[in-house]
């Protein structure tokens, strides 16, 4: 492999060396007087601007401002779910999410459609998990009355700001349960059957 060896001004050298493989290739150096930089030298790079789809993981979430939005997940269901039982169940409203870094928050957004009890003294009782860590419960009377009718309310919603302090992908789903350990409670329930009632959570990334 040739090489050409520049003598320092005072001592020591530095050789410039062809690459080790086969082929050719133009390294073409700027006019100007200025310092060239190498990758594993730590270097103050000035006047020079990275295209912002370029950065990836934690370059990304460094380069944003805390309160940032990093990233954003979607999830949806439109399938009915139902308890009789106190014991809290998954609702099937369900996300998962990546955090790029372990100081960022989660904020999420959770909208629980066709909230239907039926007929019994009960009422409707919803929670946001974690993983398997109840975060907290958003509604314990939904569609409740102390009548023996049913009834329902359409919708029920909740915004909370979660700090997993991870970089592990990250489930969040929404439980549900018959509050009275008696009637019929429904998700996602549709008035003829055949409309869709959807439900929708969405998981965003803040930069801590």
């Amino acid at each position: 492999m040739s090489s050409i060896v520049v003598a320092g001004d005072t001592s020591g050298s530095i050789t410039i060396a062809a690459p080790a493989v086969a082929g050719s290739g133009t390294l073409t150096l700027p006019t100007g007087t200025d310092t060239l930089i190498g990758k594993a030298t730590t270097d103050t790079l000035t006047n020079k601007s990275i295209a912002a789809t370029q950065l990836t993981g934690t370059i990304a979430a460094a380069a944003l401002p805390a309160g940032s939005v990093l990233q954003v997940v979607n999830g949806s269901t439109s399938t009915v779910a139902s308890s009789s039982s106190t014991t809290f169940t998954s609702t099937g409203l369900t996300a998962t999410i990546t955090p790029s870094s372990a100081s960022s928050k989660i904020l999420v957004f959770a909208n629980v459609a066709g909230c239907f009890r039926e007929v019994g003294n009960s009422a409707l009782g919803l929670r946001l998990y974690r993983g398997a860590t109840n975060l907290f419960g958003f509604e314990n009377l939904a569609a409740f009355t102390n009548t023996v009718t049913s009834s329902a309310i359409g919708s029920c919603s909740t915004t909370y700001l979660d700090a997993p302090a991870t970089t592990s992908a990250t489930t969040y789903t929404v439980y549900f349960s018959s509050r009275g350990n008696t009637a019929r409670t429904q998700v996602q329930a549709s008035y003829d059957l055949t409309t869709e009632s959807t439900s929708t959570i969405t998981l965003m990334e803040i930069a801590g």
